[in-house]
């Protein structure tokens, strides 16, 4: 798997973490092994912008998820793709906001960037919260990913 990330947000954040947990998502989720994802960490004037860009709403988020090639994603074996590299798209988090959301919530900026990072590659895999069922799938989901990953960490 192709996970490419950029940190443009001038907060030293632990990119290595970033990006090995958005690998165990998409690799419990069954994404194609040769799916491209992009992640980028802004600050929170960009954030602010994009936000209001692309969703309407006024002031920073935590994370954007943009998909790029929804047909194409092979979510696993029941399905058959062509085998062909998905492009799944991009997360931008903001590593700002994160902080201050870890603050309120009672855990670190590091573990809140984690959760929203599965919460952004879930959005990419069609994952959506609008709904009370579907925020319930989509959240059950994504501890269930957090609680693997951090076990898979300590067991290493």
């Amino acid at each position: 798997m192709s996970i490419e990330i950029a940190n443009e947000s001038g907060v030293e954040v632990d990119t290595d973490a970033i990006l090995a947990v958005a690998r165990h998502a998409l690799d419990e989720m069954g994404v194609n092994p040769l799916a491209e994802l992009s992640i980028l960490l802004v600050d929170i004037d960009y954030m602010a912008e994009l936000n209001h860009r692309w969703m309407g709403s006024d002031g920073p988020t935590d994370v954007l998820a943009f998909p790029m090639d929804e047909g194409s994603v092979d979510h696993g074996p029941g399905e058959s793709g062509m085998g062909e590299p998905a492009l799944l798209g991009d997360i931008v988090l903001s590593p700002e906001v994160a902080a201050k959301q870890a603050a309120v919530a009672g855990h670190t900026a590091a573990d809140e960037l984690h959760l929203l990072t599965v919460h952004g590659a879930l959005h990419l895999l069609g994952y959506d919260h609008a709904e009370p069922d579907e925020e319930r799938e989509m959240f059950a989901l994504q501890n269930k990913l957090l609680q693997s990953w951090r076990a898979g960490r300590k067991a290493g």
